[in-house]
């Protein structure tokens, strides 16, 4: 995102990384509803595999060369995007690394913000590892979006996500700058400090207490447009439990997670909490590494 971008207005352009799966179609239709919002540009990319569709796997078969093979993902590519009323443009690119070729194509294109979706070989309980999506949330600088759900309206339900890290300023500040002028939910999970049975309820008390705090501090802290409606949650517990719960309860339609590490930098964190939370979340995640 340009300079003047990343603080004052939304994306401009959107990468699609697509495999023409039906699975992506969810990413395609959240994309062209943002992009509709934000009048912005999509462009849609897909990594050539052999194996993505029948037409492809029976062309591979009958000697059809890479050239023929381009044509045929071009052609679905086209097909699948063409109720888009975005501007869009194809791009159809070979390369052994999905996610290694999607980022340098983020990075040719001016990128904004990437939209994808879990892999197309997901088996269940396994989500997101080890596929092309994990690699992406490890390595593009961009915005990550990945979208689960069904397009059905825009964001509505919005719950930013905080360790209290720096990497959190990020993410409160790219939610008010995404989403402007809607309610924002700032959700933290704490655990209370082992104690004995005695003090047990104090300590609960004094951590809630001292979790609350630091929210209204952090959003004190945070520049965001003087109409940014936020309202604190805390919960006490294990985060990759009870916010999904919360997600559930509450009808979340996007959790935005801040990351607070360099691309490449990230893969102690996203081997843990965020990983666990790309996998458990049942609602889209917008994945925000902090400037």
């Amino acid at each position: 995102m340009t300079e003047s971008a990343q603080g004052t207005s939304v994306p401009k352009r959107l990468l699609l990384a697509t495999d023409l799966s039906a699975r992506c179609d969810r990413a395609l239709d959240r994309a062209a509803q943002l992009a509709e919002v934000w009048q912005a540009e999509i462009v849609a990319v897909n990594v050539l595999d052999l194996g993505s569709t029948p037409d492809q796997i029976l062309a591979w078969a009958s000697g059809a060369t890479e050239q023929d093979l381009r044509q045929i993902a071009l052609k679905e590519l086209r097909r699948n995007t063409a109720g888009v009323s975005a501007p869009i443009s194809l791009r159809v690119e070979r390369g052994n690394d999905a996610a290694e070729v999607i980022c340098k194509v983020a990075g040719e294109v001016g990128a904004d913000l990437l939209v994808s979706s879990v892999a197309r070989n997901e088996v269940l309980g396994r989500f997101l590892l080890g596929s092309t999506v994990e690699q992406l949330a490890r390595s593009v600088a961009q915005p990550l979006l990945v979208v689960r759900q069904r397009a059905r309206q825009p964001y509505r339900r919005i719950v930013v996500a905080t360790d209290l890290s720096p990497g959190a300023h990020g993410g409160l500040q790219a939610a008010a700058r995404l989403f402007p002028g809607q309610a924002l939910q700032l959700y933290h999970a704490h655990e209370a400090p082992l104690a004995g049975l005695s003090d047990r309820l104090d300590a609960v008390k004094s951590a809630s207490v001292a979790a609350q705090q630091a929210c209204e501090a952090l959003v004190g802290q945070t520049p965001l447009p003087p109409d940014t409606e936020v309202h604190i949650q805390c919960e006490r517990g294990a985060v990759t439990a009870t916010l999904p719960a919360f997600v559930r309860q509450h009808d979340v339609d996007l959790v935005v997670l801040g990351i607070d590490a360099a691309p490449g930098l990230v893969s102690t964190l996203l081997g843990s909490t965020a990983l666990r939370l790309l996998q458990w979340l049942p609602c889209d995640v917008l994945l925000v590494r902090s400037a």
